[in-house]
């Protein structure tokens, strides 16, 4: 398969593998042996295969999903044009036949381009390997056999879909740069505006399941240690990768296919005369060397611009300039979207020992970055009167809800709504009696700060409900939070 193009390589992914494949090919036999014997664990080829196919569904489903979305807003922006001017566009019929054939490239695949437009170096290391054991291993387990069959398609088949979507957000692009000129003078900023949301959100979760692929997992990479354990492996990805088709590397065959990719390239000493010539009086006698300083200290300038093109774009090439503030949790899958954290009140204190210490455990989902929703459980627990007479006893329990919305900086505005049994108890059928159960309503602030890695909260709330409580229960209360 030649490659004809290949996008969105990180610099500095791509000079740590390069550099790796040097030092490994360097030390390579330059002979494969006929057949070697490769043990591999079927449990993390299913694992691998498992998760390659789960992450391919995800991108169609989210492709899907894109189109399904565009093609909606352009019917009705379409038809809001037509009311106001007759010769507004393309119409109905070319619409859905326009997202009709992007869906059908998307959902069967029917578009097989030859090439990849994406470079992971996780997938090449597995496809060649693959690609190995089909050609120089020994006979194989029925059960492996099939393992390995289903881990190749998988990986196809993901490669493929990116393609796919590649593809379709080029064309998502387009779209939205030929709307742009029927609405740039017309009433319709919503309606462009979910236009541009659309792209921008497909653009970003894009980049996500790409950020995904370029740091693979623990059994990817014990799968890939047990083939570079076999010295003609590494001779076969010398000569087979999809790497090796773009550069020539050290112990790579003279007849493989990417050898005369090279032809015509300058010596080291050619190199070397020519920087001598253009830089004068600086003694560059090793060109490597040279090339190695200027790219240390441009690095860290990469890195940034880097970390600006993902967060505009994903990576890509056509970036997306969103006209609105985009919602970073949009992206996110449900799990990463929760928020855990500890939650821990002391109450009626005496002298410095608490009589009560309250301990609560929470899960906050991020609606937005500016609010987060969530429930909790709390736990009251004694420890007696004094240093002397310390005894653990369970002195309540607690379920809570809650809403935080950003208010400025690093002070949010905090709501929440809780029932506590503030009775002792020693049995859990205790609890069962609805009438111990108090309610209480808060209101107040919460200062959220970090201190390295570690993030905490600070709240200060009041409980308007507490003065119709029987006993009455304090109605300001200091919590101390801490999120994981």
């Amino acid at each position: 398969m030649q490659i004809r193009s290949v996008k969105f390589i990180s610099p500095c992914l791509s000079c740590l593998f390069l550099l790796f494949h040097i030092s490994v090919f360097a030390l390579a036999d330059t002979t494969e042996a006929k057949t070697v014997d490769v043990k591999l664990n079927i449990t993390d080829t299913r694992k691998i295969s498992k998760k390659l196919n789960k992450t391919t569904q995800r991108i169609q489903k989210n492709a899907v999903s894109t189109l399904k979305k565009m093609k909606s807003v352009e019917q009705k922006l379409f038809q809001q044009l037509q009311k106001k001017n007759s010769q507004a566009g393309v119409g109905g019929a070319v619409i859905d036949s326009l997202y009709n054939v992007q869906l059908q490239k998307i959902q069967s695949l029917s578009d097989k381009t030859s090439g990849i437009t994406d470079y992971f170096p996780s997938l090449d290391s597995l496809q060649t390997g693959l690609a190995f054991i089909e050609k120089t291993g020994k006979q194989l387990p029925v059960d492996q056999l099939k393992n390995l069959q289903l881990l190749s398609g998988n990986i196809s088949g993901l490669q493929q879909q990116l393609n796919a979507a590649n593809q379709l957000q080029t064309f998502l692009a387009e779209r939205k740069n030929q709307l742009r000129q029927y609405v740039a003078n017309s009433s319709l900023a919503k309606e462009w505006k979910r236009v541009n949301k659309e792209v921008y959100y497909y653009q970003q979760q894009l980049g996500v399941y790409k950020e995904l692929l370029k740091h693979p997992d623990k059994a990817v990479e014990k799968l890939i240690d047990v083939l570079r354990e076999q010295p003609a492996f590494r001779q076969f990805m010398a000569n087979n990768s999809q790497l090796a088709q773009l550069f020539r590397l050290p112990g790579q065959s003279t007849n493989s296919s990417a050898a005369g990719a090279v032809t015509g390239l300058q010596t080291r000493a050619g190199v070397s005369q020519l920087l001598q010539q253009q830089f004068p009086g600086q003694g560059i006698t090793d060109p490597t060397a040279y090339f190695q300083q200027q790219i240390g200290a441009a690095q860290a300038e990469m890195n940034q611009w880097k970390e600006k093109l993902n967060q505009l774009g994903g990576g890509s090439s056509d970036l997306v300039m969103p006209d609105f503030k985009p919602n970073q949790q949009k992206t996110k899958t449900f799990l990463q979207r929760i928020e855990w954290g500890l939650n821990i009140q002391s109450q009626r204190p005496n002298g410095l020992f608490p009589v009560t210490s309250e301990l609560a455990l929470m899960a906050g989902y991020k609606l937005n970055d500016k609010s987060t929703v969530g429930l909790g459980a709390a736990y009251k627990m004694g420890w007696g009167k004094n240093f002397s007479t310390i005894k653990i006893t369970h002195q309540g329990v607690g379920l809570r809800s809650f809403l935080d919305i950003k208010l400025k900086g690093s002070f949010w505005i905090t709501g929440g709504y809780e029932l506590n049994h503030q009775q002792e108890f020693n049995r859990l059928d205790e609890l069962k009696d609805l009438n111990a159960w108090q309610r209480s309503g808060l209101i107040g602030l919460s200062k959220k700060y970090s201190i390295g890695k570690k993030k905490g909260n600070l709240q200060l709330l009041w409980d308007f409900l507490s003065y119709g409580q029987v006993p009455r229960t304090q109605a300001l209360k200091f919590r101390v939070g801490y999120n994981f």
